[in-house]
């Protein structure tokens, strides 16, 4: 293995020839990507559009594909390259020359259409993160790049296909990993692992649910596999769609550069929340109501409520037309009602299909009588007042929203359709103490917007998307799992989560009965064990609240050369905690001031006492501004290069139980990349001893 970093003195120097040679190809290629940006640009379309809106079309394709081809100085163009024995294909006795490629986030070529760098996506790159010394993969040498500040600094060699050479791990790879991070969530294009790999390509057509204990990647490797797809599969997601799923808006707020780093500019991001947002949510529920509301059986109390509106007819239909009445007996528009409702479609389509059925029976009676009517003449039997005050009487509208409330409120309407399914305190638990006036003026909760969506799934069905990453799963309730299955019904999803960190009374027990609840009972488990991101002490640390918490679960390996630092010190007050924040902002990276959520007014007052500018969770770290105050609710998903955690036994307090405690406070322990100070005053919970 050989290296070469001018900029590290204890790289191994090497002959400055091939270095400046790397960095003649990187400048190169960063003037190919200019010129093909340029070739964008300069198209004229005023001659190729027939109208307006095929221009339109067509501008806004050109704009995103301008904002693709934007070189961003501070990413790397490439990060590797892959010299292989002989052409990819080429058959082993053909003794074909090999060929090198530079491996990146997107593809480049020159003026001849050669390519200059290829996409990390392409087949061709596959090898660059599977390669071992035991499967070469028919490549002969792999080479990584080290960059500082956007500039090429150092390179570093394997010969996969040379037995004198020992397989070692790669220090590029290492210091990549172990990087400081200040900003957003970075991607790890670099630095993808041969199991992670296998996610990111798996195929469109399966749904993959990837268990992750902190710092292994597992939102990092969703993000991937949406690019990948996108690349992999661009035309058929470009007509469906692809949504990522995450728990909170400063969650989003978080991860929302990393597609964009890889040339992906299309990917809608949202939070539950926002896909069943069809009434204003004011109001909160207590952890025995919400569990209620979230169980999946008040699906089936939902079916029931909105079918209970069908009522057999009783009245015949008479239809008249000019001189002629046509009459439907009461039997025959009960076979058509009740042959509706075998169908198990959905309420509103059923409603939209019977007086199309019961104008058909009129035509039917017409051609007996010698006529010949056309669909004309049945669209206009289908509108005749007589049948729209049948269908009315029969099958009326239903309201989603009126619905719900009807059975948040009328305990009599809530016992008729939940008999058998909810108990009677159950029901209790879940009715509203005070009448409301109506849809606007209630004080709906989440879960209560949940239960909206689904009986407005059961009136119209709701779009399906071609791909749907859901990301921190492990925290929805069953009825969240079917709304977001209702979004990819004719698609895939990419389930992320943890059951470690389930920090609601609702999460997850197991990922086989979530995947029944999103309706991908077929989908494939993987496990990812390795960490990349938490220390080694301080995974094993918190990893002592496991067998409490997740006993099932593998504790999560770190793969970190350097241990970081850790240390569980007393404090006598807010004072020691604003001195760990002050000595770590004398390091490198941004630091998480993490504590339970009634502490957090208290610190912030004292931190501004101080004179110690902070951020809340979501805002971007600046050169200036590297400490974020983050309450215990709002630290899942997040990570700091230094941690300091404030008072562990108040975040288990903050919590309706002591199982979602010591998830929340383990989620805490977990959020740092470098370095984890803890403080406390009060004693400890016995669970770390």
């Amino acid at each position: 293995m050989s290296t070469a970093d001018p900029a590290a003195p204890e790289a191994t120097p090497a002959p400055a020839d091939p270095l400046s040679r790397e960095r003649a190809h990187l400048a190169a290629s960063r003037a190919a990507l200019r010129a093909m940006r340029e070739d964008v640009e300069a198209l004229d379309i005023r001659d190729v559009t027939a109208n307006w809106v095929n221009a339109q079309v067509l501008e806004r394709q050109i704009d995103e594909r301008i904002k693709a081809l934007a070189d961003l100085s501070d990413t790397p163009l490439f990060f590797g390259r892959l010299d292989y024995l002989r052409a990819p294909g080429a058959d082993r006795g053909e003794g074909a020359e090999g060929e090198r490629f530079y491996i990146g986030r997107r593809h480049v070529h020159d003026a001849d259409g050669d390519p200059m760098v290829i996409d990390w996506r392409a087949p061709v790159s596959q090898p660059f993160y599977r390669a071992s010394k035991k499967d070469p993969m028919d490549v002969g040498l792999r080479r990584r790049f080290g960059y500082t500040g956007g500039e090429l600094t150092a390179y570093e060699d394997e010969h996969l296909s040379d037995p004198a050479e020992a397989a070692r791990t790669s220090r590029l790879l290492q210091q990549e990993i172990e990087k400081p991070r200040v900003g957003p969530m970075r991607d790890i294009v670099a630095t993808i692992q041969p199991e992670q790999d296998e996610i990111v390509r798996s195929g469109l057509g399966g749904t993959v649910c990837v268990q992750g204990g902190p710092g292994t990647g597992k939102t990092a490797v969703g993000l991937h596999r949406v690019a990948y797809l996108l690349y992999a599969h661009r035309e058929r997601l470009a007509r469906t769609g692809t949504l990522v799923i995450g728990p909170n808006k400063s969650f989003l707020h978080y991860i929302e550069q990393v597609l964009p780093a890889l040339g992906e500019l299309t990917v809608r991001q949202a939070t539950v929340d926002d896909l069943v947002a069809h009434v204003e949510v004011r109001g909160t529920d207590d952890a025995a109501a919400a569990v209620v509301k979230g169980d999946a059986r008040m699906a089936q109390v939902l079916r029931r409520a909105v079918y209970s509106h069908v009522t057999m007819p009783t009245e015949p239909v008479v239809v008249v037309r000019g001189s002629r009445r046509w009459r439907v007996p009461a039997y025959e528009l009960e076979d058509i009602v009740r042959e509706l409702l075998d169908r198990d479609i959905r309420y509103g389509a059923a409603r939209e299909a019977l007086p199309q059925r019961i104008a058909h029976a009129v035509l039917v009676q017409m051609e007996r009588a010698g006529e010949a009517p056309d669909d004309r003449v049945q669209d206009a039997v289908a509108r005749n007042s007589a049948v729209k005050a049948a269908v009315k009487a029969v099958w009326p509208a239903v309201d989603p929203a009126k619905l719900v409330l009807r059975l948040l409120t009328d305990a009599d309407f809530l016992a008729a359709h939940a008999e058998g399914i909810l108990s009677a305190d159950e029901q209790k638990t879940i009715l509203w103490a005070k009448p409301v006036r109506g849809v606007k003026s209630a004080k709906w909760s989440p879960a209560d917007a949940v239960l909206i969506d689904e009986a407005a799934d059961l009136v119209e069905r709701t779009h399906s998307l071609g791909h749907v990453v859901l990301d921190e799963a492990q925290d929805l309730s069953p009825m969240q799992y079917r709304a977001v299955g209702r979004r990819c019904t004719t698609g895939s999803a990419t389930v992320l989560g943890d059951l470690a960190q389930g920090t609601t009374p609702w999460a997850t027990r197991g990922w086989e009965e979530a995947l029944a609840h999103l309706g991908k009972t077929d989908a494939v488990i993987e496990e990812l064990t390795a960490g990349f991101r938490v220390p080694t002490d301080v995974i094993a640390y918190a990893s002592r609240l496991l067998p409490h918490i997740a006993p099932g679960l593998t504790p999560v390996a770190s793969i970190r050369e350097n241990p970081g630092l850790f240390e569980v010190r007393p404090a006598e007050g807010t004072p020691d905690v604003v001195a760990a924040c002050e000595e770590s902002l004398r390091r490198e990276g941004s630091i998480g001031l993490i504590a339970a959520d009634a502490r957090v007014p208290g610190l912030a007052a004292a931190l501004t006492e101080a004179g110690i500018p902070f951020l809340a969770p979501g805002e971007e770290t600046t050169a200036q501004t590297r400490l974020t105050l983050v309450p215990a609710s709002l630290a899942k998903g997040l990570e700091y290069d230094h941690v300091v955690l404030d008072e562990p036994q108040a975040v288990v307090d903050g919590e309706p139980d002591e199982r979602t405690g010591l998830r929340r406070l383990y989620v805490a322990l977990t959020r740092a990349v470098s370095g984890l100070i803890v403080t406390h005053a009060a004693p400890l919970p016995p669970q770390l001893a």
